[in-house]
């Protein structure tokens, strides 16, 4: 009883998180142009951003070979790299729009894969990230328990829910090692990560507020369950100093 509540929770949150985010690339897409989802998957997402912006060419980043394949069948142009490392089969200047939802968390060296969504940015180019947020209500009532945060429960592959009783994976088969937790943003963490690698415009959204309606996140982010980030690297590349 307990687990199906907790999934609904997350589920709504999740769903509103995906509404933040398909309004956030709407509002990046401009006239139309490229659009690169690192971490695409099977490709399904990725479409539903395409359709938002109106991106005239879609591309995504995906290693799992069977997954990339079912993105190209859906039109994507894939490159199957690691997320992990530099991304020299991606040029510099070549996206109007860089999209990362849940995935954030996962790499190893979180300044790289921001440098990197930076440097294959077109000027003028926006990333759209989403991560969990480490400050939420649930997680923050999880520390003061003494438990693993919800959002860092998945950091091992000998046990999943590692560390709070109350995770929602807790007993199920362990995670494979790409898809442990890393690194957890706060609010405020994600914003100047962002500042630290010279983007502007900052904005956050925020998707979730356990175990409150959702929608109470967007007007309370700093506390969501979900946040998304959006970012904009400068038009002029000379001068990159962040706002």
């Amino acid at each position: 009883m307990l687990s199906r509540f907790l999934n609904g929770l997350y589920d709504r949150a999740s769903r509103l998180n995906r509404a933040n985010i398909i309004e956030l690339v709407r509002e990046s897409g401009g006239d139309g142009g490229s659009l690169l989802d690192l971490g695409c998957d099977d490709g399904s997402w990725t479409m539903e951003l395409a359709k938002a912006c109106k991106a005239r060419s879609v591309f995504g980043v995906e290693k799992v070979e069977d997954a990339a394949r079912r993105a190209e069948d859906r039109g994507l142009t894939v490159f199957r790299v690691d997320l992990n490392a530099h991304l020299d089969e991606l040029g510099t200047d070549q996206f109007d729009i860089v999209h990362a939802n849940q995935v954030i968390e996962h790499v190893t060296n979180v300044d790289l894969f921001v440098a990197e969504t930076f440097r294959i940015l077109k000027p003028g180019g926006w990333a759209v990230v989403s991560t969990e947020n480490g400050s939420s209500w649930h997680n923050v009532f999880a520390a003061i328990m003494g438990w693993q945060i919800f959002s860092s429960t998945n950091i091992s592959e000998k046990m999943s829910g590692l560390g709070n009783p109350c995770a929602l994976h807790r007993g199920k088969p362990p995670y494979m090692g790409t898809w442990t937790h890393k690194t957890i943003f706060n609010y405020r963490g994600l914003i100047e990560i962002f500042k630290a690698h010279a983007f502007q415009r900052i904005e956050v959204a925020g998707a979730g507020y356990f175990p409150l309606p959702a929608y109470l996140g967007r007007l309370d982010p700093r506390h969501s369950a979900f946040i998304t980030v959006r970012a904009q690297k400068p038009i002029d590349i000379n001068q990159r100093t962040a706002s």
